[in-house]
């Protein structure tokens, strides 16, 4: 037999022509395809949907064998059925798949349930191979975990209760957790935290967060991680939600109803500096009751926290800044969904939730000195203006249907109201003669947005006797926004429409058991629609100028193609080329206009972002050690440079932008009481800031992360007691400004809990050896005496939790 033979060429010709021709077959029903050959001991199965424990008996008895289970280890869970020829056991595995469960033989025609074992389980960054059951609904495909030809993390509920029981900060436990993330600055703000040196576009429920017209920086705070299932994360551009993903996805997947009648949960926690001082306390508690009856399901979920002043090492109050701050803030977190199975396979869930993060304003700064090292801290005062907040209102309307002509049919429909407050600042761009004397007025700026979206997915999977999985959809946004001078009344962005629309078509061809090529294309369309403005007196000390409003549209072809291979039983190679979609930050493109006679319609700074991202990896997967290798490149011909100019603002650089680094991840189930995870990120980039069509200057930390060493220990003594110890190391690094130089810094963690008689009880503690740091935003990011911030010493978590 001759070798097959193939270029890269050919292969993209194939996998198109595959597509091509299998998309009529979205909308045919599953009899059309071949059926295949039976195998032998296989047997053809026709078996409806229904709760999982139904089904399963159901799918036993159909296979003439014996299963014996404890059904109460399956309440809450449904099946969709199983359709097609399988042997016993494959069947099985396939009507098991998401529950946790396997089958195992427990003799001739008899069989059991027993739980997956640990070290098969996905243990956050690190994936399996054949971890099937297991999906990643970002993915629109819902591809399985470690089946991807890209990096995918997913963090499980257990690992962000390993670190809320240490932080409350979400975006330190992102830190914690992705590779390749920027630490957290440990602010409400999160400009300058980055995912693989580029802005990630944050979800809900696969709804955008981020506002279309002026990205705040704010959109990693608009859900508490209470309310949180999982977190998945998708490494490098990608287009699979729209605009924004220029360095990745991070999708908050919310709690779901679950086990039948009533469940309830409640919890409590304090936090306090080492000093225990009293403004340094703070508390949270949480609570929350899941419902199920029949054919309808429903949960509630609350959050209430209160968090004190934060303390550096030294027992010095942390500065506060006008971006906002999380330290003597409150906020709260109320979720709501119901839903209702209207048959085997169709369900409807409506969903609502709201959060608001608001500072009490009690502290004022006092300010440091970069050059001598002096940071800068706080003092009890009366700040100018009105507190800093996030607000944040999120409903959702699903519908699903398991089994439409042999599809999957997912709709989802939703408005997003939000509006995110900055402190107020003694800006030069604020100033007016006609409101007050230049240099005495002081201002803040409120972002406004609403949204209003739909999204359409249609998958089939096993088309032509298994050899193609295909999925396709529309996707429909509109976006409303402003910002706003709130003390003065004041437009500071002008009201802008962005409108976008989107269809998009993914293939997965699995050309032999071991080899699966992936190839995919998107359409985007945009608009914005911006009337005539004025520009307020103080921008860029240009008094003002009258600007032409109009619309902008813009259209782009997305495409990505990958692949996996199945080298051996415990090795799997991956790769791929994949586009990402965003538009600059049209606020700040908007606002900043300072010459006369402009019109929307020239703007070369709206042109959107389009980044290429090549990535290449390697998933070990042995009995009890996973390990994954990945390396990326990505490009943008006109990206996005964030800097600060002279008067302190952020200014968006539109140049070439190019990007390199690495990923190694790892997970040892040393037994089943005990794992370690590690990981080591290698992240470096430079633009072209002289224009020449070359990359020149080294990214700073307001772009870019600092290599990364991270080991965790998770150790299970006995029934009653467990314990994580985590550290995390950020490597020096020194930029092409001496200024920005990072010396790097070390911080280790520890908690402890202790099951009770009724409920848990946890001990954490962040910081542990109380290092003293400046952050890397403050280090390498900005050189500025006002953002000199040191991070928070030595922090105490008592946390009580109990199921009932």
């Amino acid at each position: 037999m001759l070798e097959p033979r193939c270029t890269l060429h050919s292969l993209t010709v194939a996998v198109q022509a595959a597509l091509l021709c299998s998309g009529l077959a979205l909308a045919v029903p599953a009899a059309s395809a071949a059926p295949a050959e039976s195998a032998a001991q296989a047997q053809s199965f026709d078996i409806a949907g229904g709760p999982l424990a139904e089904v399963l008996n159901r799918y036993a008895s159909a296979a003439g064998v014996a299963l014996s289970f404890d059904a109460t280890a399956l309440q809450g869970q449904r099946s969709q059925g199983l359709q097609g020829t399988y042997d016993v056991e494959d069947g099985f595995a396939r009507l098991l798949q998401g529950s946790g469960l396997r089958v195992v033989r427990q003799g001739d025609g008899i069989y059991g349930l027993e739980p997956q074992p640990q070290q098969r389980s996905t243990r956050g960054d690190a994936l399996e191979l054949d971890a099937t059951q297991i999906t990643v609904s970002t993915l629109r495909g819902d591809t399985a975990v470690g089946q991807t030809s890209q990096r995918v993390t997913v963090i499980d509920r257990q690992q962000i209760e390993q670190q809320l029981a240490l932080s409350s900060d979400p975006a330190q436990v992102l830190s914690n957790l992705i590779p390749s993330y920027s630490p957290s600055r440990q602010k409400m703000s999160n400009a300058g935290e980055t995912l693989r040196g580029r802005t990630p576009q944050f979800l809900v429920d696969g709804v955008p967060q981020a506002s279309s017209i002026r990205n705040d920086g704010r959109s990693s705070y608009t859900i508490d991680l209470a309310q949180i299932e999982r977190i998945e994360v998708i490494h490098g551009a990608s287009a699979e939600h729209g605009g924004g993903a220029t360095g990745g996805i991070v999708n908050f997947i919310s709690r779901r109803p679950q086990g039948d009648g009533i469940s309830q949960h409640a919890g409590v926690s304090l936090e306090s500096d080492d000093r225990f001082s009293k403004d340094g306390l703070g508390y949270k508690m949480n609570y929350r009751v899941s419902a199920q009856q029949g054919d309808w399901e429903t949960l509630f979920g609350a959050t209430w926290q209160e968090r004190g002043a934060f303390y550096d090492a030294n027992d010095e109050l942390i500065g506060v800044a006008y971006p906002g701050e999380i330290q003597d803030t409150r906020d709260h977190d109320l979720m709501f969904k119901l839903g209702y199975w209207i048959d085997e396979v169709q369900h409807l869930e409506f969903s609502a939730n709201h959060y608001e993060l608001k500072g009490n304003n009690d502290y004022v700064p006092v300010l440091g000195n970069r050059a001598a090292g002096i940071p800068t801290t706080a003092r009890k005062g009366d700040p100018q203006g009105d507190p800093a907040f996030n607000e944040n209102r999120q409903y959702t309307f699903s519908y699903s249907n398991q089994d439409l002509y042999g599809n999957v049919l997912d709709v989802q429909l939703y408005h997003q109201r939000y509006r995110g407050q900055f402190g107020a600042l003694m800006s030069a761009a604020f100033q007016d003669p006609a409101i007050a004397p230049v240099g005495t007025l002081w201002e803040q700026s409120r972002s406004d947005s609403e949204k209003w979206g739909g999204k359409l997915t249609l998958r089939r999977s096993g088309l032509f006797d298994g050899l193609l999985d295909l999925a396709g959809g529309v996707d429909l946004m509109r976006d409303e926004g402003e910002q706003v001078l709130v003390q003065t009344n004041r437009s500071y962005v002008p009201p802008s429409t962005y409108d976008n629309q989107a269809g998009f078509l993914q293939g997965d061809l699995h050309l032999t058991d071991r080899l699966t090529l992936m190839a995919g294309v998107r359409r985007e369309h945009a608009e914005l629609d911006v009337d005539d403005f004025r520009t307020v007196w103080g921008t860029n000390n240009a008094g003002g100028v009258s600007v032409t409003g109009g619309k902008v549209s813009f259209g782009k072809t997305l495409s990505n193609y990958g692949f996996t291979y199945q080298a051996t039983d415990w090795a799997q190679l991956y790769g791929g080329y994949s586009e990402g979609f965003g538009m600059p930050d049209i606020g700040r493109v908007l606002r900043g206009l300072d010459e006369p006679g402009q019109d929307v319609e020239s703007l070369l700074e709206l042109e959107p972002i389009i980044t290429r991202s090549r990535e290449v990896g390697l998933r070990l997967n042995f009995e009890r050690v996973d390990m994954e290798l990945s390396y990326y490149e990505s490009f943008s011909n006109l990206g996005e440079r964030l800097s600060v100019n002279a008067d302190g603002n952020y200014i968006a650089n539109r140049e070439r932008v190019e990007i390199q680094g690495y990923e190694l991840t790892g997970n040892w189930h040393i037994d089943d009481r005990h794992s370690l995870r590690g990981s080591y990120a290698h992240s470096q980039g430079k633009s072209d800031t002289d224009g020449d069509g070359k990359v020149d200057t080294r990214l700073t930390g307001l772009n870019i992360s600092p290599d990364q060493y991270s080991l965790g220990w998770q150790a299970n003594w006995n029934d009653d007691w467990s314990s994580y110890l985590q550290y995390n190391y950020y490597v020096s690094r020194s930029f092409d400004d001496p200024r920005l130089e990072f010396d790097g810094y070390a911080l280790l963690s520890a908690s402890v809990t202790r099951r009770l008689p009724v409920g848990s009880l946890s001990l954490g503690i962040d910081n542990l050896l109380d290092e003293d740091y400046f952050t890397y935003y403050s280090q390498s990011a900005r050189i500025a005496n006002d953002y000199n911030f040191k991070g928070r010493g030595r922090t105490f978590t008592l946390g009580y939790q109990v199921e009932f």
